[in-house]
């Protein structure tokens, strides 16, 4: 069972994509530690983008803008906290924020960033139970590709990653040593994926609903538990206001049938996740951020990613990986966007010491009722841990 450890924090960071890494055996007494990763990124997009610095689709504009820029808004920092006696149990405490949190209208332009919290949980681990609440990942989608270009929005957002950090209360009952089995549940706060005015909210779609999000998974895992290999499935279950065009208001459900796996053979890496629903955008840009459509349906939608990672060398990482959200077509108001497809392939070095090194090459190639827009984004990654 994955826990929020101290020890692991410089792994942690090292790919800061993967919301969690395997456990380590806690501290004996209660400990508190600062980290974090300093990132500074270069990007060169040919045309345009919904983001030009960390996009997730392309825009349909036959007269596309290319740009190159730079930015350090990736860069992330961290508390952890533990404690190896509560409840008769371990605790540990996390809060990893960034800088992506946008920018204030000023010269600074995105040099200027803002403070954005990421994750914020807090875990109480027995031997074969697990408590976790606060900040983090739907339950049925808590992986996510490794990266050091796309941090900020983990690697294929609205192209078939369901990610977005909600807040939860989960419980998690294993049992097994060598083979583990675990059931897990999760009561998350409902979420639209609409954006908010700068200071001041208001209930979204989800929350006027009155009714909380529910999550199940049932998780296999096996192998050591520092490189354990996973395969599992889930579901989700939510509700959105809609608006019915000869009723009015309705209340529409947001639902999804998920799997993920991570396989891990020697040098080789395989993570990955899919999905089959309905009205997913407040997951992280499902059906491509879109929930609702013609005649105020809930838009259906499938899809998924997969990366292969191999680390045939010491120190360095190569790798690659695609995602797919394909909506239904017929769900989908005119001009939205009817599919979204991204493949990207990367390399990273972490030589000895605090340095990481990373490239990036992604293509989007997104659809669109009038054709495909395609986008291709290089990016290159340095920083440094501490």
């Amino acid at each position: 069972m994955r826990r929020l450890l101290p020890l692991l924090v410089l792994s942690l960071f090292a790919h800061p994509s993967v919301a969690q890494q395997p456990p380590a055996k806690p501290a004996s007494h209660p400990t508190v530690e600062f980290t974090g990763l300093v990132l500074v990124n270069g990007f060169f997009t040919n045309t345009r983008v919904n983001n030009s610095d960390v996009p997730q689709f392309a825009e349909a504009d036959t007269n596309g803008v290319a740009g190159t820029g730079g930015t350090i808004r990736q860069t992330r920092l961290g508390v952890f906290v533990t404690d190896p006696q509560v409840l008769g149990g371990s605790f540990t405490g996390e809060l990893d924020v960034d800088f992506f949190g946008g920018q204030e209208q000023s010269s600074g332009d995105r040099t200027f960033p803002l403070l954005r919290v990421r994750r914020a949980v807090g875990t109480v681990q027995w031997s074969h139970a697990q408590l976790l609440f606060g900040q983090e990942s739907p339950l049925v989608a808590e992986r996510s590709p490794r990266s050091l270009a796309s941090v900020g929005f983990p690697d294929f957002a609205g192209a078939g990653n369901l990610w977005l950090w909600t807040p939860q209360a989960r419980v998690t009952v294993e049992t097994g040593y060598t083979v583990r089995l675990a059931a897990q549940a999760a009561v998350l706060a409902p979420v639209a994926g609409t954006p908010q005015t700068t200071f001041t909210t208001q209930p979204d779609s989800a929350e006027r609903t009155k009714r909380p999000a529910f999550e199940g998974r049932v998780r296999l895992g096996w192998g050591p538990t520092d490189d354990p290999s996973e395969i599992a499935v889930g579901g989700h279950y939510s509700w959105i206001k809609g608006l019915d065009v000869a009723t009015g208001d309705t209340i529409l459900v947001s639902k999804a049938v998920t799997a993920d796996l991570r396989i891990s053979l020697g040098i080789f890496e395989l993570i990955g996740e899919a999905y089959t629903g309905q009205a997913l955008a407040g997951m992280g840009g499902g059906g491509i951020g879109q929930n609702t459509g013609v005649g105020g349906v809930p838009v259906r939608t499938k899809g998924g990613w997969g990366q292969l990672n191999v680390k045939a060398v010491k120190h360095f990482m190569i790798g690659g990986g695609c995602g797919l959200d394909d909506p239904n077509d017929a769900d989908v108001l005119p001009g939205g966007r009817l599919r979204n497809f991204v493949c990207e392939g990367h390399a990273d070095w972490r030589p000895p010491g605090p340095l990481v090194f990373g490239f990036e090459f992604r293509r989007f190639s997104t659809r669109y009722s009038n054709g495909d827009f395609t986008a291709n984004h290089l990016n290159l990654a340095a920083g440094f841990r501490f």
